[in-house]
């Protein structure tokens, strides 16, 4: 089996020059000069801005497609993931996107190439989706917590940690009332993992900080993780 790599990122905007950093580091770890980029816009209801955006930040790098299911998907989206070396998924309603995702078979088809070596990345709701539960707006601005991502890594995922500020104490009153543990990450920071296992955590912001949060003893344990800076 191929090296399974996720790259988990709290929050950035594709818009944000500041956060240029991030794509020669997803370039770098394909191993290759010129990679393939896919972009998977569902989360933002396929804003073509933000598909112009991931253009942007990625084209002068990486040879870029995109796959978008409306009106109906093109024909040659499975292979335009399994095909990518980097498949790069946007942000937005964590929970509407994963529904398309879905009907269309695409949890399958992202396994495949996540299991092929695809680097497989998202910020956000990009973050959420490769766990198996996640903190998430997708019902309202009071946060819930939702127990159907994909599952790829094991626990749970709590994006934009320091970027609003009920982030922290929603999750840990989840944590606290039986939603799994698992990892946080303030905006601008990415969490790597080498299979399932978290190998480091990197920054395109400074002075952040990711973080590993459980229940011991019935009480919140939140663990800082030092970031890499890119």
């Amino acid at each position: 089996m191929a090296d399974r790599r996720i790259v988990a990122f709290g929050g950035f905007g594709l818009f944000n020059a500041d956060h240029g950093g991030f794509a020669p580091e997803l370039v770098r770890m394909t191993g290759k000069g010129r990679p393939r980029a896919c972009f998977l816009p569902q989360a933002s209801n396929e804003d073509s801005d933000y598909v112009v955006a991931f253009y942007e930040a990625f084209s002068e790098l990486a040879d870029c497609t995109y796959v978008v299911f409306s009106p109906w998907p093109p024909e040659s989206w499975r292979e335009r993931i399994t095909g990518a070396d980097i498949v790069f998924v946007g942000g937005g309603n964590t929970a509407n996107m994963l529904a398309v995702w879905r009907v269309h078979g695409v949890p399958e088809v992202l396994r495949e190439a996540w299991e092929s070596g695809t680097v497989m990345c998202g910020s956000s709701a990009g973050m959420i989706c490769w766990f198996e539960a996640g903190v998430t707006d997708s019902f309202g601005p009071q946060l819930e917590g939702m127990q159907d991502g994909l599952g790829f890594l094991p626990g749970s995922a709590c994006p934009h940690y320091d970027g609003e500020e009920r982030r922290r104490p929603r999750y840990h009153e989840l944590v606290v009332g039986g939603f799994p543990g698992g990892y946080a990450a303030d905006d601008g920071v990415g969490l790597v993992f080498q299979g399932t296992e978290l190998a480091e955590a990197i920054r395109v912001m400074p002075a952040k900080l990711a973080y590993r949060v459980e229940l011991q003893e019935g009480e919140i344990v939140e663990t800082p993780i030092a970031a890499r800076p890119l």
